[in-house]
């Protein structure tokens, strides 16, 4: 396959034009990668676009940048483009632009600013009991439930020394970000931001293959799938969305992910309702993480203990995390009891518990700063590492296997992390990279060693995003201290986990760590404040560390009077 023609890198923002040359340049890429799936109105806006005068395109783009499809003229002021009537009178040839729309008042009060409500509808306030002092949220819902229709905006406000027009062709627009992007989170600031430095990307070969949605259809159900998601946070009843719904992406994982967690937050919906059949019904299509224990505790706050158990037994034998093995390791010895039947037996290996440490210490902002500057010394510091440290060793170490041009998980320059980082085949798509890279444990020195790949990528990297390396939090002290004090048993141990099960074993790590460097030894301190108690995800990694040897206390702080 070849590679795709992507821009080397975002146009300058020193080119008062930089936003049109990338904007350009997704549509480039648009039109190369998806060529086979875009329809005759997508390739009809493309021709039209390239040939439109420079002045009009720019105008476009500008537009298209900012939030909404309504505009004032005199907001949009812009030295490269000049006037603005000549640039806008191709784009209102195409139909692209509508001067004076029709709109309902609620509309009307988003263009203006307070003062200007108050002066041009002052007298349909007053019809309608408000003052010009209101907040416009309460007027905007106090005149939309009026119902008084829609009128353009000139009738609306016949004195206002500006025009208004609105882009009819936005939802174009957002359907060719989306291809771009492969989601419709991202927007076209980022070319700007990877300019100026603040985000920056690993640069991964992208062909063909590296599209995120190899069908036109898939397209429309991402489409779909976020209009649901946008009417739901708007507050639309769960019964509308559910008949909504596109029906289940068998052959696309990564949609069937997105889907799946908006039936998890329907269900959640319609559990706090109290139509617990309904929400078991749909955790029951959902493939969320945790929707299977969702569904097993609405079955046992009904008392339906036969169907529970039944669900319980088929979770236990291909549980879907170690989060669920916990669950039912507490849930099978209640449904036994409630059913009279023989309790089962543990499953979990009994293990040492961690040891403890109490500490009686002067009231602090932040208790786990109190006990690490309490237990730091010069021989033996203490840092705050959380979750960070051992993540960011990983990525280190791991970086080629991460970022590697998986097919369906790289779709465009401005990616973090591949698109399917927390789905349960992320590592087995990758075990052939993670194995070599993972072996590098074996050897100590030289420049194949763990250490040295380590150091190098953290010098050759430095500051490109990543889902696991927190640049912020590992300086170089830390790095060596690090290097030096923890074994590579350990870190291979640590790093299989996290594979295990990206989505849940990125957190619950012990808050500090402290480092003997002189014996070339370490131990993991997980603090609690007073009333603090510890997490589920904590209590797994507590366990995971004591069943392998790993040293690990747990510090209970209580504040002095």
């Amino acid at each position: 396959m070849t590679a795709m023609p992507l821009p080397p890198r975002p146009a300058s923002s020193d080119d008062p034009l930089y936003y049109l040359h990338n904007f350009r340049s997704a549509l480039r890429w648009v039109r190369a990668c998806y060529e086979d799936l875009l329809d005759a109105d997508e390739r009809t806006f493309m021709s039209h676009f390239d040939a439109l005068p420079e002045p009009a395109q720019a105008l476009w783009v500008r537009m298209v940048m900012r939030k909404g499809e309504l505009f004032r003229d005199d907001r949009l002021d812009y030295a490269e483009i000049g006037t603005l009537d000549p640039a806008v009178a191709p784009l209102m040839a195409l139909g692209w632009l509508e001067r004076d729309p029709v709109l309902p008042v609620s509309e009307v009060l988003g263009m203006l600013t307070k003062a200007e409500v108050g002066r041009h509808l002052g007298a349909c306030l007053k019809a309608h009991g408000l003052k010009r002092g209101d907040r416009k949220t309460d007027m905007q819902a106090t005149l939309a439930a009026a119902d008084i229709g829609e009128a353009p905006f000139s009738a609306w406000c016949p004195e206002a020394a500006f025009r208004v027009w609105r882009m009819t062709r936005m939802l174009l627009c957002d359907r060719l970000r989306l291809m771009f992007f492969g989601n419709l989170r991202q927007g076209w600031s980022e070319f700007v931001l990877a300019d100026l430095g603040v985000r920056r990307f690993e640069r991964v070969a992208l062909t063909p293959a590296s599209r995120a949605f190899p069908r036109r259809e898939d397209i429309d159900t991402y489409l779909c799938i976020h209009d649901c998601r946008e009417r739901f946070d708007a507050g639309e009843t769960v019964a509308a969305l559910v008949e909504a719904l596109p029906a289940p992406v068998a052959d696309n994982p990564w949609l069937e992910t997105r889907r799946g967690k908006l039936l998890f937050l329907l269900a959640q919906a319609r559990e706090r309702e109290g139509d617990l059949d309904e929400a078991a019904r749909l955790y029951a299509q959902s493939c969320h993480p945790g929707a299977r224990g969702r569904r097993l505790r609405m079955l046992e706050r009904q008392a339906r203990h036969e169907e529970a158990l039944a669900l319980a037994r088929e979770a236990e034998a291909a549980p879907e995390s170690e989060a669920e093995r916990q669950q039912l390791d507490r849930l099978l010895p209640r449904l036994h009891r409630r059913l009279s039947l023989p309790l089962p037996l543990p499953t979990a290996p009994s293990v040492t518990a961690p040891a403890h440490l109490e500490l009686t210490l002067p009231r602090a902002t932040s208790v786990e700063a109190a006990v690490a500057q309490h237990l730091s010394s010069p021989e033996s510091p203490v840092h705050y590492v959380e979750n960070t440290l051992i993540n960011t060793l990983f990525g280190l170490l791991c970086w080629e296997a991460i970022f590697a041009p998986i097919p369906g998980a790289f779709f465009h320059p401005f990616q973090s992390a591949p698109a399917d980082l927390l789905r349960p085949e992320f590592a087995a798509r990758r075990d052939a990279l993670f194995a070599r890279c993972l072996a590098r444990l074996d050897v100590a020195e030289g420049e194949q060693g763990y250490r040295a790949v380590i150091r190098r990528t953290y010098r050759d990297k430095q500051g490109l995003e990543s889902p696991f390396v927190h640049w912020e939090a590992l300086s170089e002290t830390l790095l060596e201290l690090a290097l030096a004090c923890l074994p590579a048993a350990h870190l291979r141990l640590w790093f299989e986990r996290l594979l295990r099960d990206v989505r849940a074993n990125r957190a619950g790590m012990p808050d500090l760590i402290q480092f003997h460097p002189a014996q070339q030894r370490y131990r993991m301190i997980e603090v609690k404040g007073p009333g603090d108690r510890l997490q589920d995800n904590q209590r797994r990694w507590l366990a995971f560390c004591a069943r392998h040897a790993m040293p690990v206390d747990v510090c209970y702080v209580t504040w002095a009077s």
